[in-house]
């Protein structure tokens, strides 16, 4: 098993990373003056489009930042390395290449 104070310094490098990227993302929009959404493909398009990624990508850091909380709440409970859904040994490969990860493949799969 890896060492447990390393894995949680990275968890919570990770987490602290996923925190300031989301409040870069949910920043208010700059002022764009005048835009209008009309029928052409404009600035006005092009901003509704950018602001959907955005929404997407926070969306997705939250998702992420609830694994790594999870997994935190594992190095707690003396339960890290341990598959949430099937209770099986969550490979050391998985665990370092995701740290957080608190499902083995083939139950974050299905």
């Amino acid at each position: 098993m890896a060492d447990l104070d390393a894995v949680r310094r990275v968890l919570l490098d990770k987490q602290r990373d996923l925190v300031e990227r989301a409040a870069g993302l949910t920043a208010a929009p700059d002022a764009t003056g005048n835009i209008s959404f009309g029928k052409r493909v404009g600035d006005g398009t092009s901003l509704a489009v950018e602001r959907l990624t955005q929404v997407a990508a926070h969306e997705q850091m939250l998702v992420q930042s609830e694994e790594v909380q999870r997994a935190l709440d594992k190095l707690d409970e003396g339960t890290y390395g341990i598959c949430d859904g099937c209770g099986a040994t969550i490979p050391e490969g998985r665990l370092e290449i995701h740290p957080w990860a608190v499902r083995c493949v083939a139950c974050a799969a299905g």
